[in-house]
Formats: C-alpha cells, sequence, structure tokens
C-alpha cells in the first residue's frame, strides 16, 4: 500500500519534481496525489499538470481571515486522505485548524541544522556567523516557526570563499535529497513521535 503524498508549493517546484520522480519507482512507497499552492502561475503547478497529478491553489488574500484560509487549506488537503503533507517550498505558516488534522504528519524543510538559524535569511544567518558547517533539516511543522521536532539533517561544509548563493546551492541540492530519502523511509517503514520531540522512522 502506497503511502499517499499532498504536496504543498508556493514555487518552482524543484523538491517536488524530485519527490514527483522518486514516486515513480514502484519500490519507493509512495504517491503524490494533489498538489496545493497559495498562488497562480508557478512553475510548480505546471509540474503537476505534466504529471497528471490533481492541484488546487488556495490564497490567502481570497478570504476574509486567515483562519479561514487555514480552515479551507486544511478540508482540500483532508480530501485527499494523505498519510503525509510535505511543505516542498511552501511560504505560508499554517495554523491551529491545519495542524488539529494533520499534527504529526505534516512535514517541511529548512536550510540550516535546526534549532540554529531558524526562520527566513537561515543561510545568511550561517554565513554571517561564522559557522564552518551548516546544513539543512527536515522536521514536523508544530505551531512555531521552524521549531517543529526533527526528523533528519544533512550538513553541508561552508567554504571560505561562500557567498549566500553558492552556499544555499550546495544546501538545496543536499535539501533535495534529504527529503526524498527522508519521505520514502517514512512511507515504507512508518514513524513515531515520543516524548513531544523524538521522532524515529521504523520500529
Amino acid at each position: 500500500m502506497e503511502a499517499r503524498l499532498v504536496v504543498l508549493v508556493s514555487g518552482e517546484g524543484t523538491n517536488l519534481q524530485a519527490l514527483i520522480d522518486a514516486c515513480a519507482d514502484p519500490a519507493y512507497g509512495a504517491a503524490v496525489v494533489a498538489v496545493g499552492a497559495d498562488r497562480d502561475g508557478i512553475g510548480a503547478l505546471k509540474r503537476a499538470d505534466r504529471a497528471n497529478i490533481p492541484a488546487f491553489t488556495l490564497k490567502v488574500g481570497d478570504f476574509a481571515a486567515r483562519e479561514q484560509w487555514d480552515e479551507a487549506l486544511a478540508a482540500r488537503c483532508a480530501e485527499y486522505q494523505p498519510d503525509l503533507i510535505v511543505c516542498a517550498g511552501f511560504m505560508k505558516l499554517v495554523g491551529a485548524a491545519f495542524l488539529a488534522r494533520f499534527r504529526g504528519r505534516c512535514l517541511n524543510t529548512h536550510p540550516a541544522l535546526l534549532p540554529s538559524f531558524p526562520g527566513m535569511h537561515g543561510v545568511r544567518d550561517a554565513l554571517d556567523y561564522g559557522v564552518k558547517v551548516t546544513g539543512c533539516t527536515v522536521f514536523l511543522v508544530d505551531r512555531g516557526v521552524d521549531d517543529g521536532p526533527v526528523i533528519a539533517q544533512a550538513a553541508v561544509p561552508v567554504d571560505d570563499d561562500d557567498d549566500e548563493e553558492t552556499l544555499h546551492e550546495r544546501i538545496k541540492v543536499a535539501e533535495r535529497a534529504l527529503l526524498v530519502a527522508t519521505v520514502g523511509r517514512m512511507a515504507r517503514d512508518g514513524w513515531t513521535l515520543t516524548g513531544g520531540r523524538k521522532v524515529r522512522i521504523g520500529s
């Protein structure tokens, strides 16, 4: 039985494409059953269309209140009966209604080794701090910003001549590989959350 993935997107969809490509192998154990976006005309929606994957768009500005958008997003995702929701470059924070349905089943990525350097500028902040190693994190989405339980991490060395762009490009490569590997393991082997913060994949 394949795990059902709903992927939420805001941009070009390179992480989405990596997941679509991985799901083409039956041994991966998962299938992308829907793609949700918070804006029109993005590359990720074109990728979904090319792969014949159902897609929907829910824009925050089309709702009277952020909470209404959050409830609509939760309801729309639930229509596809997902085992996992993957935020793949999704640039919106989900709220209470969404987490009430999907806490523990929604994951995201961050371009730093959390809990270090959370927020919108994780790559720049790591570079400015002068660390010699940074990386990427896959984590379960919680109420805060980038502070949910860590599922997996990968290290990326910082070169002396790195700027934000060159470092971020190397992190993106590691992030895609980590996301695909982690989602596949969770789909095939299951996962448990204990003590509020400790995620274990498999038994």
